[in-house]
């Protein structure tokens, strides 16, 4: 028999019982007699019989399938993300269909529509920014949906975050009491409210609490890309900035390394913070100073909330902020 046709109808056949009877094996319901149970048992193992998840999902409405939506999937922060969400998803007997978007507005839209098209029971978003074309397709599904590490300014979706304005900014604070005056802030797309609402805010109490003119040549958008951050030492020091805040761990990489090809020394002539505290940090020498975030934590407590909300469960608190620090290690004085 090919195994792909194989059918519960195949099954009930073999064993002898009722098509309704393979059913309550296959959904443990108790309500089958032990040798029955074991006679069944055998035969899905004998012919290979798996259920159909989706088929099974169209007789109770729900697939039991949750869809994650990640921009990069080879970024460290978003790998550690993921691993949080999926244990969550395994203990509660969720499945999980990990798409990866390219941070592309339009693979955004069409990755999510995917995910619908195939009934997922609720989706977990990890992009940095959510497009008006995107939030349109938000508003119209009826699917629940939780932010994972990604902010809302328009306040309508669940998400879980650590508060990105208050980590840059005594992160930034820490940079200017060492002496530095002239500290530059490289990030991502300022486009993306992560970057240009929230972080930067923080960036910019910081300095005005300090007393210290905001000067926009300081600020160095990116792509977040390693090897942009490889060819940035120029021009930090073009502008006399003696100190950078990067938001992402491996664009600080690129930093770090960029200087250290022109013999600029970390920390002594250029120091370096970082945002996300991944492996990378550690992995890097000088090893790197960072705001810290619970990532594993943050996809565990999003994937949790999400239960809630797919099963209709009150909900206290939809913006969740949970706890960050700061870790100094060598790539600050």
């Amino acid at each position: 028999m090919d195994k792909q046709t194989i059918t519960i109808y195949d099954v009930a056949r073999e064993a002898s019982v009722s098509m309704a009877t393979v059913s309550r094996v296959v959904n443990g319901n108790a309500n089958v007699k032990p040798a029955t149970r074991k006679k069944v048992l055998d035969v899905i193992e004998k012919l290979d019989y798996r259920p159909n998840a989706v088929a099974r999902g169209l007789a109770s409405k729900k697939t039991t399938t949750v869809g994650v939506i990640v921009p990069d999937v080879t970024n460290m922060y978003f790998a550690s993300l993921a691993r949080g969400i999926d244990d969550v998803a395994t203990m509660y007997k969720y499945n999980i269909i990990l798409t990866n978007s390219d941070s592309n507005n339009e693979k955004e839209v069409k990755v999510l529509n995917t995910l619908l098209s195939k009934q997922v029971d609720g989706i977990i978003f990890m992009g940095n920014e959510i497009n008006d074309k995107l939030r349109e397709e938000f508003k119209r599904t009826k699917t629940p949906i939780v932010f994972a590490g990604s902010v809302d300014e328009e306040d309508l979706y669940a998400r879980v975050n650590i508060d990105y304005v208050a980590a840059v900014q005594e992160e930034v604070k820490n940079l200017i009491d060492r002496g530095n005056r002239r500290v530059a802030f490289v990030c991502g797309p300022l486009e993306q409210a992560i970057n240009g609402k929230f972080r930067l805010k923080g960036y910019k109490q910081a300095l005005k609490s300090a007393g210290i003119p905001y000067d926009e040549k300081l600020v160095f958008e990116t792509d977040d890309t390693y090897k942009t951050g490889t060819l940035l030492q120029p021009a930090l020091m073009a502008v006399n900035a003696t100190a950078a805040m990067v938001t992402d761990d491996e664009l600080a990489a690129g930093i770090m390394n960029g200087m250290s090809d022109a013999d600029v020394k970390v920390p002594d002539d250029f120091e370096i913070i970082t945002s996300n505290d991944t492996k990378l940090t550690e992995m890097v020498r000088p090893k790197m100073s960072s705001i810290t975030q619970p990532l594993y934590d943050i996809g565990a407590v999003a994937m949790r909330l999400l239960t809630k909300l797919m099963h209709n469960e009150p909900v206290d608190e939809k913006n969740v902020l949970l706890p960050y620090g700061l870790m100094k290690r060598e790539s600050t004085k």
